[in-house]
């Protein structure tokens, strides 16, 4: 009997159990108290700009613009706009591949992001979850966000309530043109096109489509490229010579030379 007490991890001896028990409880332990030292939702910076943001050296998102720096991190979209910053799910739908075992059906999602203030972002993302296919496509969204340049029709009063000239954009067979309308004109366009030239901050603006313009995907693309558009052109106010000041990689370079902690 004192030989099977010893041997007791060959059967369902005490031996086992005690063993059992006590990993499980080390190993939960150790666990619980490394993920309560570690705060997930602390944001830490993998890329240049990432960190000069987290750190104050960039001012606003403009900056980021003037130089146009790739946006790689959709932190530093949120760091400047997140209280403001308003996402709309535009069409979800499926799409689906040939296999050898048959049909792999998977959810794209187009999702559109802006602040109503000069700012709007389109993504698209496909995912075998619809869930999972609307948060990917936040976030690209969050990546393309780019500036929307809005200007007046006629007399020059009040703040910029149109797009500054006829735009266009264009994605497959879709073509998508912004006219100037007179303040107090509304959003003549579709529902979708209401909603993107809404987040982009356009209160009046006429709207002329071509093509098949049924495929929703295509036509939010094009609306977007053609809001993306409007810094596209150089009107006479902009003729002015600005002397542009250094990059902020270049005027931080002491900062970003030090290692990231």
């Amino acid at each position: 009997m004192s030989g099977e007490g010893e041997r007791g991890g060959f059967g369902r001896g005490r031996g086992r159990g005690d063993r059992g028990r006590g990993r499980g409880r080390g190993r939960g332990r150790g666990r619980g108290r490394g993920r309560g030292d570690r705060d997930e939702n602390v944001w830490t910076p993998v890329t240049k700009l990432g960190r000069l943001v987290k750190e104050g050296k960039i001012s606003s998102i403009e900056e980021i613009f003037l130089f146009s720096l790739p946006v790689k991190e959709a932190e530093i979209i949120d760091f400047f706009l997140k209280d403001r910053l308003q996402d709309e799910v535009m069409k979800i739908m499926p799409v689906q591949k040939q296999s050898s075992a048959g049909q792999r059906t998977r959810f794209k999602a187009f999702v559109a992001v802006g602040d109503s203030a000069g700012h709007i972002g389109l993504g698209v993302k496909c995912s075998a979850e619809v869930a999972t296919a609307i948060r990917g496509a936040i976030t690209a969204a969050k990546l393309n966000v780019a500036p929307v340049r809005r200007g007046f029709w006629g007399r020059k009063s009040g703040l910029p309530h149109t797009v500054p000239c006829k735009v266009t954009g264009k994605c497959g067979s879709v073509r998508v043109r912004l006219i100037p309308a007179p303040r107090g004109t509304g959003l003549v366009s579709s529902l979708a096109g209401k909603k993107l030239l809404h987040m982009a901050g356009v209160d009046d603006c006429y709207s002329s489509a071509r093509g098949h313009t049924r495929t929703m995907g295509n036509y939010i693309k094009a609306i977007f490229y053609a809001l993306r558009n409007t810094y596209g052109y150089l009107s006479p106010e902009l003729w002015k010579e600005q002397a542009l000041p250094s990059s902020p990689y270049q005027e931080h370079t002491d900062f970003l030379s030090k290692k990231a902690l």
